[in-house]
């Protein structure tokens, strides 16, 4: 009868197995990557390129200064705790699948008296009344106790994958970090050289108009130009300097965010920005044919929510083993010393077991809700993971899109420049020879003034979908094992 009853369980076993299947590993999930970019890559999707892309630039202090970002970053000391956090938790989920041993030791002195009466009274000190003295007995003992939980359906397995997952996931959270603040730092700064462009524009535009505003006044002095014309000339001047005030306003406030991101005192920090060239032009485009869509892996919170999925998937699996039996073994041996009045008796103590064998059988539906739970997070990763794929697509093709149209700009733009400056100085001249009215002078000025400022504000526009690219590239990092080695991310998580 029990041998019949160990077959039907040996036969239930597996269908029950496969009734609870776990969900799908993480390579099975499939995400909407494209086969390739719309828009060509500058860099070709090369690694290297991407390690060097900020001394693409040739700015030392620009380099400096992500440096400096990197180490003050609260968010990249925070993902490095949490990287300390995730390796505990591994080391903890990986012993579980080991004996436990303790030791104990252990000393107690005492005595246990009886009490004795005699016959009918007396005090005497005869054998049949009085009190009977036990003597002090010592008792040593020291020992070793293990237990053993043996993994039968893996369970504590899946709790050490998952662990070790959430450990990858949090080192690569951490290199995205870096990228951030790295890619911030970058966008603020080269917001504060455009912002300076933009104040050399202002000042000169300023300068202008207030020499405009000093000879008209002459002018109408002499009787030779009317009031109205010279009240013009100085509203322009008061517009052009307040305009000046807010640039120069605008600067201040980019080198204090430069301040804060890299922790560099604000004096030190505006000496090194006023000695640097404003002007720097970026890295070529160079266009190619088409980029694999396996350029996302080098994005570090891709390979995070893959890996999110990864032990959510095993954390399914674990929770789904509580409901099998559990089988667990224990042992100790020690030895025991007893002393007692000269006497003294050493013993040896051994044990195996108990050998015992834990059967749910009714827990309210607590283990089937966690199965449950365990799996709707499972899902949850899942959509997580394919929206970061997504998003990830997006930022990759809006930043060359930005890149590419930017850049087929810059050369209108320019020419732009040039011939409303060519206008200017004409109506300059015409209008000191008296052969052009004021009005006409102050609108060919506004107009040159809207050119210059829009050629900066491309050249911003530019420099930010520069930027925006390295970052929806994943800023050089590489996933573990992958054959392609980098110089960016040459620092590695705090261990």
């Amino acid at each position: 009868m029990r041998n019949s009853r160990l077959r039907a369980l040996r036969l239930a076993l597996p269908l029950l197995l496969s009734a609870c299947a776990l969900p799908r590993p993480p390579e099975q999930v499939t995400a909407p990557t494209p086969t390739q970019w719309t828009t060509p890559l500058p860099h070709g999707g090369s690694l290297p390129m991407l390690a060097d892309w900020w001394r693409q630039f040739d700015d030392p202090l620009l380099v400096e200064l992500i440096d400096a970002a990197q180490a003050a970053s609260p968010s990249v000391a925070s993902a490095a705790a949490r990287i300390a956090e995730a390796r505990a938790t591994r080391v903890s989920a990986g012993a579980a699948l080991a004996p436990n041993l303790s030791a104990n030791l252990s000393a107690s002195r005492g005595n246990s008296p009886t009490s004795g009466f005699g016959g009918s009274g007396g005090t005497g000190t005869g054998t049949g009344s009085g009190l009977t003295a036990i003597p002090p007995i010592t008792t040593l003992q020291a020992g070793l106790q293990s237990s053993w939980e043996i993994d039968l359906f893996g369970g504590l397995r899946a709790s050490r994958d998952a662990s070790q997952a959430r450990l990858a996931g949090a080192d690569a959270k951490w290199h995205e970090a870096r990228v951030s603040v790295a890619a911030e730092t970058a966008t603020t700064y080269l917001g504060e050289r455009a912002c300076r462009r933009q104040l050399a524009v202002a000042t000169s535009d300023t300068q202008s108009r207030a020499e405009t505003a000093r000879l008209t006044d002459l002018s109408m002095r002499a009787g030779f130009t009317a009031p109205a014309e010279a009240a013009l000339a100085r509203a322009g001047a008061s517009d052009a300097s307040a305009r000046l005030t807010q640039q120069r306003a605008q600067c201040a406030l980019l080198q204090q965010a430069l301040a804060s991101l890299s922790g560099i005192d604000a004096r030190t920090l505006q000496a090194r920005l006023d000695a640097a060239p404003v002007d720097r032009a970026l890295p070529a485009v160079q266009a190619v044919a088409s980029v694999p869509a396996e350029a996302l892996a080098q994005r570090p919170d891709v390979y995070s929510a893959e890996l999110g999925v990864a032990a959510a998937s095993a954390e399914a699996g674990a929770a789904l083993a509580q409901r099998f039996p559990r089988l667990s073994l224990q042992g100790s041996i020690g030895r025991l010393q007893i002393r007692t009045s000269g006497f003294r008796e050493t013993m040896d103590t051994w044990t195996i077991g108990p050998v015992a064998l834990t059967v749910p059988i009714f827990d309210g539906g607590t283990l089937a809700a966690n199965v449950d739970a365990a799996r709707a997070r499972y899902d949850e990763s899942v959509a997580l993971y394919r929206a970061n794929v997504r998003q990830a697509v997006r930022e990759v093709e809006e930043a060359l899109i930005n890149l590419q149209s930017t850049d087929a700009r810059a050369g209108d733009v320019d020419a732009a420049v040039q011939n409303y400056q060519a206008s200017f100085d004409a109506t300059s001249a015409r209008y000191q020879g008296g052969l052009a009215s004021l009005f006409e002078l102050e609108d060919s000025r506004r107009t040159l003034f809207a050119a210059q400022t829009a050629r900066v504000s491309l050249q911003r526009e530019r420099a930010e979908a520069w930027v925006a690219l390295y970052r929806s590239m994943g800023g050089g990092w590489t996933r573990p094992g992958s054959p392609t080695t980098t110089t960016s991310t040459t620092s590695s998580p705090p261990s």
